[in-house]
C-alpha cells in the first residue's frame, strides 16, 4: 500500500513538472512572439512612414514641376503679346514690310486744271512701263499696235482703272514723242485725261492725270 502511494506522488510530481516546463516554453515563445511583433511594428511602421513621406515628396515635386511648366507656358504666352519681345518684333517687321509695299505707291501733287471740264489734276513721278520696242521710236496710234498696248499699261499705273476693262476713247499727239489719252471705266463713272511721254529705251511714262466731269471725246462716236 505504501509503495502504491509513493508511486502516485511520483507520477503527480512528474506531471506537474511537465506542465510547468510546458508553461515555461509557452511563456518564452509568447515573449519572443510579442517582441517580434513589437519589432515588426516599429520598423514596419517606419518603412510605411518613409514610403508615405517619399510619396508625398514625389507628389509635391511633381506639383512644383507642373506649376513651373505652367508658369513657363504663361510667361511664353505673355512674351508673345508684349510689344518688346522678339515675336512682336518679327510681326512688326512683317507689318512694316507690308507698309513699305503700300508706301511705294507714287506720291502725287495737285496742279492747276487745264480747263473747266477737269475736276482735279495731279502729277506724280511714275516710272515708264517696260517696252518691247527699240530705238529709234516712232509713235503708231493704230488699234492693236505696240504703242497702243503699252499706252494702256501706262494709263493704269497712274489711275485706278482696270487695264483689261477700261475704254480708250481717244489718243492724240501732244508734241514730240508725247500723247494725250482720254479714257474711262466701262460704265463711264470714272473719266480721265492722261498725259504720256515716251522715255528713250524705257517706254511710255504718265506725267499728268486729269479727272474729268464729262467724256469730252464721246461725241466722236455718236
Amino acid at each position: 500500500m505504501s509503495d502504491h502511494n509513493e508511486l502516485s506522488r511520483v507520477n503527480k510530481y512528474e506531471k506537474k513538472r511537465k506542465n510547468t516546463k510546458s508553461l515555461s516554453v509557452f511563456i518564452v515563445l509568447g515573449s519572443i512572439l510579442v517582441i517580434a511583433l513589437v519589432i515588426l511594428f516599429i520598423f514596419g511602421g517606419d518603412d510605411q512612414t518613409d514610403s508615405a513621406s517619399n510619396g508625398q515628396k514625389e507628389t509635391e515635386q511633381d506639383t512644383q514641376a507642373s506649376s513651373k511648366e505652367n508658369e513657363s507656358d504663361n510667361n511664353s504666352s505673355d512674351d508673345v503679346d508684349k510689344p518688346g519681345n522678339k515675336g512682336a518684333e518679327q510681326d512688326n517687321g512683317e507689318d512694316n514690310s507690308e507698309d513699305t509695299g503700300s508706301s511705294e505707291r507714287i506720291a502725287t501733287e495737285k496742279v492747276e486744271p487745264s480747263d473747266d471740264n477737269v475736276i482735279e489734276a495731279y502729277k506724280g513721278d511714275w516710272k515708264p512701263v517696260d517696252t518691247e520696242q527699240s530705238e529709234p521710236h516712232t509713235i503708231n496710234f493704230d488699234e492693236g499696235s505696240q504703242d497702243r498696248e503699252e499706252m494702256r499699261q501706262a494709263v493704269t499705273t497712274a489711275t485706278d482703272l482696270n487695264e483689261d476693262k477700261f475704254v480708250m476713247w481717244w489718243i492724240a499727239r501732244n508734241g514730240e514723242q508725247k500723247a494725250i489719252a482720254t479714257v474711262s471705266s466701262d460704265d463711264e463713272s470714272d473719266i480721265y485725261r492722261v498725259y504720256l511721254s515716251w522715255v528713250s529705251n524705257q517706254g511710255w511714262k504718265p506725267t499728268k492725270v486729269e479727272r474729268l466731269k464729262e467724256n469730252d471725246q464721246k461725241w466722236r462716236f455718236e
